[in-house]
């Protein structure tokens, strides 16, 4: 996978940070969005985060999640 590839939530991810479901548990499984970047850099030093693919699926809703949580469309 690189940035810029379309993806799809393949297993069922809870998340409570979703713009129209604040602080409530919601399954972004089948979602579809973009890959922005990868989290493996912190201020010029390479990390290894638990989540580093950041995703964005609509104009106010991006999110940290794995590789194998992801399918390419």
């Amino acid at each position: 996978m690189k940035v810029g590839d379309r993806v799809r939530v393949r297993e069922s991810v809870v998340v409570y940070n979703h713009p129209t479901h604040r602080n409530q548990a919601f399954d972004i499984q089948g979602l579809e969005g973009e890959i922005l970047s990868f989290a493996n850099e912190w201020q010029g030093k390479p990390i290894s985060a638990n989540y580093p693919l950041v995703v964005k699926f609509d104009n106010k809703f991006k999110a940290h999640l794995r590789e194998n949580e992801l399918e390419l469309v």
